[in-house]
């Protein structure tokens, strides 16, 4: 039996709507799960929703509802937005659900009965936004010494706290994380995570991690088995749905087939969360080095300006808004966002949003350079060859060196993405793109169709563009699956689906071949002449 391709991204808080930073994440990992099923293999891409904990609480209270019925309510803003976003993901797990709080209890239950868990009191600070837990050593002062006490991870005032509770052992299990860690260095991706992950194992962690809370002070969250007045602990609840989802515990077979977690997206305000808790909870279960996730990719923060984003600031971008207010009139909006999201910047770096660097996209990648070869392609295709792919002949050196390219694409994304570089992806396809525009420029169909001599030649230039617009398809299926799609339309290949490694097969449209209908992809204010020099 192989082994199923298993994508997550993080359960995303459900305080409040989503925004970009949940979008890109969410993206990434679509992008991914897309391109491993173009490739032929089995995928499985879970995300979902954390529902528990006191920030819940008091949100659902402010709000005037009970807990369930507020993250009722904000849940179905990521149903909605997944769906407009064209998110292919196989489960949503919502951490309210007896699916999922069935398998923590039994954790739970199999760590105290194992002595893997110990019952001591808790003195120290807690950071109510992060639900964070943080030592002495690791807090921070505003205004120096004698200030108040800083979350080192959101600079929020920090609260102090003293409670007894159910704790995980940190500490006993450090030595195994940092000799699992050193011979696993793609375990944290990017570098400067792992360099981030590494420098943090230098240093003693915590004794150990309370993983429960008593219901006097946090009500909302799944019971404690063994223990009536508490709940657990909303990041131990959390980290669970990795396993619970694939079956832990109650369905080997399909645990077997799907665990360990391929690929962890996460944003990197998270990494302790994933690299430290996350392994040292499965390594506490009794899983061997082999089950561990393969690779957690910690990606960077969206800024407006130079300023993280944050509730508190106001300066949220909403995804929702971007895709039908500043983007309305486009017809493939979503996809729009999605190619913004993934190409301005590497992943793992930071980026800065704005509408002026998205419409910048949209105008020179897209409308300019991708939208005008597809137009000028296929009016082209249907003005002088009634509608239908030419046989073409012999090619030319020009229209061979045009193959070649389009024929390494595969092979440079293969490259890219095995890093998880997206924009490098995207820019290998729109290389071709540029370079399949020129070549229109060069070769002048519009001037080739004047004379009955270069007839040859004419249908020479429009089968090559005709593979080339397949093969560009076919790149974009991951990134962009609503514009790939409307351009397998124009080509008239609706029926048949978009596999990669067609991307590597030249040619492949028959002779004959008739393409569909012709449509901007990307109107603008002054869109090119279709069949003519570009605007």
């Amino acid at each position: 039996m192989s082994k199923t391709v298993y994508l997550t991204t993080p359960l995303y808080y459900v305080n409040a709507a989503p925004h970009i930073g949940h979008s890109y994440t969410t993206v990434a990992a679509d992008a991914l799960a897309r391109y491993e099923r173009a490739k032929g293999r089995e995928v499985f891409f879970l995300t979902g929703t954390d529902e528990h904990g006191q920030k819940i609480e008091r949100a659902a209270a402010a709000a005037g509802k009970t807990p369930q019925a507020f993250v009722d309510e904000v849940v179905e803003h990521f149903h909605r937005l997944w769906t407009m976003l064209n998110i292919s993901h196989d489960d949503f797990i919502r951490t309210t659900q007896p699916r999922h709080a069935r398998i923590v209890q039994a954790v739970l239950l199999r760590l105290r009965d194992e002595g893997a868990l110990t019952r001591q009191v808790y003195q120290g600070w807690y950071c109510t936004p992060d639900e964070t837990f943080w030592t002495e050593a690791e807090v921070v002062s505003s205004g120096g010494a004698g200030g108040t006490p800083m979350c080192p991870a959101c600079q929020r005032p920090l609260e102090p706290v003293q409670e007894d509770g159910w704790h995980l052992p940190l500490r006993a299990h450090q030595d195994w994380l940092v000799r699992f860690v050193k011979a696993h260095p793609e375990f944290v991706q990017p570098a400067s995570r792992y360099n981030e992950l590494a420098s943090l194992l230098e240093q003693p962690l915590p004794e150990a991690l309370c993983i429960t809370r008593p219901r006097k002070r946090v009500g909302w969250g799944i019971p404690v088995p063994f223990e009536p007045e508490h709940v657990v602990y909303v990041w131990f609840d959390a980290l669970i749905n990795y396993i619970s989802v694939p079956g832990y515990g109650e369905d080997p077979a399909r645990f077997a087939r799907l665990w360990p977690a391929d690929v962890h997206f996460i944003g990197k305000d998270i990494l302790r969360h994933h690299a430290v808790y996350w392994p040292i909870m499965l390594h506490a279960l009794g899983l061997p080095d082999e089950q561990m996730p393969v690779r957690i990719v910690a990606h960077g923060w969206w800024k407006v300006g130079e300023q993280k984003m944050s509730k508190s600031r106001g300066n949220i971008v909403d995804p929702t808004i971007v895709i039908r207010e500043v983007l309305a009139g486009q017809p493939y909006a979503a996809d729009v966002y999605r190619y913004f999201l993934l190409r301005e910047v590497p992943f793992g770096q930071d980026g800065s949003f704005s509408e002026e660097a998205l419409q910048a996209r949209l105008d020179a990648d897209l409308a300019n350079d991708l939208g005008n070869l597809v137009n000028r392609t296929c009016s082209m295709l249907t003005r002088y060859c009634e509608g239908r792919v030419p046989a073409g002949g012999t090619l030319g050196a020009q229209e061979d060196e045009l193959r070649r390219a389009a024929l390494e694409l595969p092979a440079a994304l293969d490259q890219a993405m095995e890093g998880l570089a997206f924009s490098a992806a995207l820019e290998a396809i729109m290389q071709l793109v540029t370079r399949a525009n020129r070549y229109i420029e060069a070769a002048a169909p519009w001037k080739l169709a004047k004379q009955p001599r270069d007839r040859a030649r004419l249908e020479a230039v429009l089968r090559v563009l005709a593979e080339v617009l397949r093969v560009t398809a076919i790149s974009l299926e991951p990134f962009m699956p609503s514009v790939a799609g409307a351009i397998w339309q124009q080509l008239g290949c609706g029926a048949s689906p978009r596999r990669l490694a067609d991307a590597a097969r030249w040619p492949v449209l028959p002779a004959g071949h008739p393409i569909g209908t012709s449509a901007i992809l990307f109107p603008k204010r002054f869109a090119a002449t279709a069949g003519g020099p570009a605007a």
